[in-house]
């Protein structure tokens, strides 16, 4: 992978920030024109590339969930001097940014679920989680090759990085997210944007859709269907509009932000 490419980016200045988290085998370039959308609307960005991630496939046989929650909750902290902090994740990174909020609701201000990987797409990846516990997958198949990304824009999938494999093992931490989605939903309290792509080969976007109804004590909880587009939202069609939508979103948080604090 191009390390040009896949590296972590911060964008902006403002007092309001946003924390942006790519999904699994993926990288901040996945993400990038959504982070390039908030700064122009003020916003300062960051966006981390998660242990593992977007250099070898070698590299995610030294790490686990969490590295990933680790870095996450790392990269979290360190804007905790913004006037408001947004958090917004794709597909695994989506669950990350769930556990974020449900686990430090005094940081989080708004949450953005893009595609979020709360169910795979397919009974393949059904028959996979089933047999998690067997060990019967990393015998078999130690590892899982890829020859492409889930985008239909053309320009977009022939400039993607690709990591051209990634160990089975790692299917179990992907899982074990899942898991822990189902626990953390009920917690976060904050506004939520969910995202979906009916056209997402690698989620189903029921299973974004029935995570947005878990996220019971969210005072707003809102769903964005996407017709165009495939799984990498940010980087495909249906990537302007949603992050219109988003920045949308997160406006008038930003100025509740504002107003609460004029009042203390």
């Amino acid at each position: 992978m191009d390390p040009w490419k896949t590296a972590p980016f911060e964008l902006g200045h403002g007092d309001d920030a946003c924390l942006l988290l790519h999904g699994f085998t993926g990288s901040p370039w996945d993400i990038r024109p959504l982070g390039e959308a908030l700064a122009a609307r003020g916003l300062h960005v960051k966006a981390p590339r998660l242990p593992g991630h977007g250099t070898t496939p070698e590299a995610l046989l030294e790490v686990s969930h969490r590295h990933w929650q680790e870095s996450a909750q790392e990269a979290l902290y360190s804007l905790r001097g913004y006037r408001n902090v947004f958090v917004a994740g794709l597909s695994m990174g989506a669950l990350l940014g769930l556990h974020l909020a449900a686990r430090q609701p005094e940081l989080v201000r708004g949450l953005v679920l893009i595609a979020p990987a709360a169910r795979f797409k397919g009974p393949t990846m059904a028959l996979l989680k089933r047999l998690r516990h067997t060990g019967l997958l990393e015998r078999v198949k130690p590892w899982v090759h890829k020859t492409g990304t889930d985008l239909s824009d053309p320009v977009a999938l022939a400039e993607a990085p690709i990591l051209s494999a990634f160990p089975s093992a790692r299917l179990n931490d992907l899982w074990t997210l899942q898991a822990q989605a189902v626990e953390n939903a009920p917690l976060v309290r904050c506004p939520t944007l969910v995202v979906v792509a009916e056209q997402d080969h690698v989620v189903d976007p029921e299973g974004g859709r029935w995570l947005a109804s878990q996220l019971t004590q969210s005072p707003d909880v809102r769903v964005l269907s996407l017709h165009e587009g495939y799984h990498i939202i940010p980087r495909d069609k249906g990537g302007p509009r949603m992050a219109a939508e988003v920045g949308d979103f997160l406006e008038p948080l930003r100025e509740w932000g504002i107003e609460a604090r004029a009042v203390h």
